[in-house]
């Protein structure tokens, strides 16, 4: 598949986009669903596709972690700050799974590692650190928001790339 000429661009450029791929994420991140879940990942998982995997994982993990900011992190820092490690890997795979199969199974693999995947592992994860709501009981209040909200941006991502692939080509 042949990258867009914007990928091509210099590192300023991209540097650039990833900025304002941030910024949307602060703004995706006052559109709640529960808690910090929220329209966050959007811009981490259109800038794994449009700029590259480890602008993703920049994008995913920064937009993460303001939603955190402007929740109050409901789930403690320590937490919030794996959350966004996770977001991170998440968005990278996103992008290498796009570039070496395709969109649909990268789609897939993403909302299966934010939803389901995210919410399991906050059960060991919430237990280690002592949190109010831990183990199943936080399994099971996050896993259907979770899991929507992923797919939710996980597909938005996707359509917004492939709608400017084919205008810029």
């Amino acid at each position: 598949m042949r990258e867009s000429s914007i990928i091509k661009r210099s590192k300023v450029t991209k540097l650039t986009y990833c900025a304002l791929l941030i910024a949307l994420s602060a703004i995706g991140s006052m559109i709640k669903i529960q808690g910090s879940i929220a329209f966050d990942s959007m811009p981490g998982f259109f800038a794994a596709l449009f700029l590259g995997p480890v602008y993703g994982a920049v994008v995913a993990g920064i937009g993460h972690f303001l939603t955190a900011t402007l929740s109050g992190f409901w789930l403690t820092i320590p937490m919030h700050i794996i959350v966004a490690l996770e977001m991170a890997l998440f968005g990278y795979i996103f992008g290498i799974v796009y570039k070496k199969i395709n969109g649909i199974i990268a789609s897939m693999i993403a909302i299966i590692l934010n939803g389901p995947v995210a919410a399991l592992i906050a059960v060991p994860t919430s237990l280690i650190l002592g949190l109010p709501l831990r183990g199943w009981s936080l399994f099971y209040a996050v896993i259907i928001p979770l899991t929507v909200a992923s797919a939710a941006n996980v597909v938005l991502a996707f359509m917004l790339y492939k709608v400017l692939q084919k205008r810029i080509g």
